[in-house]
């Protein structure tokens, strides 16, 4: 949540010329309505189970970048999906870095809270562990720029091409 996935993700596409997607805004394109109304509705438990099968469908996919939402993990037939079906990079920010960058948005409905601050480092504890169990790579964001992160990504995934076509 707030860890730069879009924006990384996105750019990284560019970078290799693959088609991106972005998990949060195919479930917004199949249902029509918005993130906060689904959690509205459905609760989060509802919210879940769209996610895990839009994830499902695009990681059928090949050769893709795909974006997932920052809870994504929870749910462990898609932290399966993701370990076998692709390269799980986990961008990593500080709890700090992470409510900078998401203070603002009201489109968070989990940061909806009297204090979203302590609401994040909650779900970084929970989400955490869980990210670096399916991960490949993990990429500490921090104040790093976006450009330099998607060229050391570049080079990890043509080095790990290479490995992998030699194998």
């Amino acid at each position: 949540m707030g860890s730069g996935k879009t924006t990384v993700g996105k750019l990284l596409s560019k970078h290799l010329r693959k088609q991106f997607y972005d998990a949060d805004h195919e479930i917004v394109k199949r249902t029509g309505v918005t993130i906060p109304m689904i959690f509205e509705v459905e609760g989060e438990a509802g919210f879940r189970k769209r996610e895990e099968q839009v994830i499902a469908d695009l990681t059928q996919l090949n050769d893709i970048i795909l974006a997932t939402g920052g809870g994504a993990v929870l749910s462990s037939n898609t932290r399966i999906l993701l370990k076998q079906r692709g390269t799980v990079i986990y961008l990593r920010g500080t709890v700090d870095e992470l409510f900078q960058r998401t203070r603002h948005d009201r489109n968070r409905p989990l940061l909806q809270t009297e204090d979203p601050k302590v609401r994040l480092r909650e779900l970084h504890a929970q989400r955490d562990p869980l990210y670096r169990e399916v991960a490949d790579i993990i990429i500490d964001t921090g104040r790093q720029n976006v450009n330099i992160l998607v060229q050391q990504l570049v080079q990890y995934l043509n080095a790990k091409s290479v490995s992998s076509s030699k194998d």
